[in-house]
């Protein structure tokens, strides 16, 4: 696996800007986290702290509070909209780190599947395939944060990807030389706007998921709510 340099986030609470590991650790004490979640008026459950990042990478990752009531397809769905979808491929969850392992239904509750310490893994599509993997890092018994099945509590922020050719900030992404000519394909937009290759489309935008640049994932990767 490539070493990546690690990407910072924000907390949506505090707006304190750490690394993954940073916010695992930040969350758990936050204090205007601990105020929302006391003046949250949903109705009280178990409430799950997930941590789950890119299995190549690990430059893009998420911190979610989840409802232990709510089932698998949730997050799926959710993952979906904020990381992968492209084309209506096929999903699994497994137990596990590695890329294949035993499935889990998607139709299971968090409560009955999820439990803290442990690790999971989620697959999306079969061919050109996305992993990610997820940390159960705590459960805290409680209020929601909000009406639906996921809140999202931190993110990373874009990688510094830079140009292939003249190492400025990159903000495109070129299909042809990524799969012809086995390079990167990252550009800036001077290098976007003049470049040859369009056998495979224009270059188009770099996005903040995983997926950018596979199969025919082009975003817009943003949170479904």
């Amino acid at each position: 696996m490539p070493r990546t340099p690690q990407t910072r986030g924000t907390c949506t609470f505090c707006q304190r800007e750490l690394t993954r590991g940073g916010l695992s650790r930040h969350l758990a004490g936050c204090a205007a986290r601990k105020e929302a979640i006391a003046t949250s008026k949903h109705r009280a459950g178990d409430v799950l702290h997930l941590q789950i990042q890119d299995g190549w990478r690990g430059a893009f990752w998420l911190h979610l509070e989840m409802r232990a009531s709510a089932p698998l397809s949730e997050l799926d769905r959710y993952l979906r909209a904020i990381w992968l979808e492209c084309c209506g491929h096929l999903s699994q969850f497994s137990l596990g780190a590695a890329e294949w392992g035993a499935e889990i239904g998607a139709s299971r509750k968090a409560s009955q599947v999820f439990r803290v310490g442990e690790v999971y893994s989620h697959i999306y599509d079969f061919g050109t395939t996305s992993h990610s993997i997820i940390h159960v890092r705590a459960v805290r018994k409680g209020s929601p944060l909000t009406r639906h099945p996921i809140f999202l509590m931190a993110r990373n922020q874009p990688p510094d990807d830079r140009c292939q050719e003249c190492g400025k900030p990159a903000g495109w992404l070129c299909h042809e030389c990524m799969i012809e000519e086995e390079k990167p394909g990252l550009l800036c937009k001077k290098h976007a706007e003049a470049h040859p290759h369009e056998d495979y489309g224009e270059p188009i935008p770099l996005v903040n998921s995983p997926r950018a640049g596979m199969c025919g994932y082009s975003g817009p990767a943003t949170p479904p709510y």
